[in-house]
């Protein structure tokens, strides 16, 4: 069965334009997850909205929105009041601006869609407007309305399709330099540097996501299985802290256990053995 568009419009391109429409090019729905269960009786629990002062169930119709400008205090507003304010979706993309890769921070980026064209129809006009984009080798900005709120839209070729990114805005990312800036400057010695980029150039590989396996799910899984069968789950023992190590000790026993695995650059090779040959006392890390 074929999945269900999140949304139908059209893309614009100054006088050129096709029908469109975008899927979720990512899913949470096969994780597994959990209800929760009155452990006496097995039945699934059910939420009552509860007045926080006289608990008493409140129903839907008294329910409304509400603010909280300072403590306890709250500025309610009702749906008519909403709609006043919500942006009409006109169901067109309409591209304003094309800018590089490059520089969009990935901070910004949301969520991502797969664009594809709706129709027949619109699949010439669809080409046209994906391989302007793709020889250009920039990505097409523009404007959406996803359930009454407006969202920046970025497009770039991918494939025989298009990929769509919805962007954050500004007031959504937080500034780095209120985490980065008390992270103290570091004096790190030559022979020790030289190590790590030695592990690094050992461990080189190329992206491939189909290696990583969520082995937290696999767990997961498995212990249903095993309820179903009946079987008594053991709790493990529980996992103490790590060791304070030597951090010199465990990049030399980090080269010398499994460095060697893929074949590193001559000359970050050539670093490591002269650092492993004089080792220098690092200072202790956990």
């Amino acid at each position: 069965m074929a999945p269900r568009a999140y949304w139908k419009g059209y893309l614009k391109l100054s006088l050129v334009s096709c029908p469109i429409a975008l899927f979720p090019a990512t899913s949470e729905r096969e994780k597994i997850s959990f209800h929760q269960l009155n452990k006496d009786t097995g039945h699934r629990i059910r939420y009552q909205k509860i007045d926080a002062d006289t608990g008493e169930e409140v129903p839907a119709q008294n329910i409304i929105k509400g603010y909280e400008v300072s403590k306890g205090e709250y500025v309610e507003v009702t749906g008519e009041e909403l709609d006043a304010v919500a942006i009409e979706s006109k169901r067109v993309i309409d591209i304003e601006e094309f800018v590089a890769r490059a520089e969009i921070d990935e901070l910004y980026i949301n969520s991502p869609y797969y664009v594809v064209p709706d129709g027949e129809v619109a699949q010439q006009a669809f080409a046209v407007i994906r391989e302007a984009i793709n020889q250009k080798g920039m990505v097409a900005l523009g404007k959406v309305v996803f359930t009454s709120r407006e969202h920046i839209f970025a497009l770039e070729a991918r494939g025989k399709g298009m990929m769509g990114m919805t962007l954050r805005y500004p007031y959504e990312v937080r500034k780095e330099a209120d985490y980065f800036d008390d992270i103290p400057d570091e004096k790190l010695p030559k022979d020790m540097l030289e190590l790590a980029a030695h592990i690094v150039e050992t461990k080189r590989a190329h992206f491939n996501p189909d290696q990583f396996k969520d082995d937290y799910e696999s767990a997961l899984r498995q212990l249903v299985e095993r309820k179903q069968r009946g079987e008594r789950i053991e709790v493990p023992a529980e996992r103490g802290p790590g060791k304070v190590i030597n951090l010199m000790d465990a990049l030399h026993r980090s080269v010398e256990s499994g460095g060697e695995r893929r074949r590193p650059a001559k000359a970050s090779h050539r670093a490591a053995k002269k650092a492993v040959r004089s080792p220098v006392r690092g200072r202790q890390a956990s």
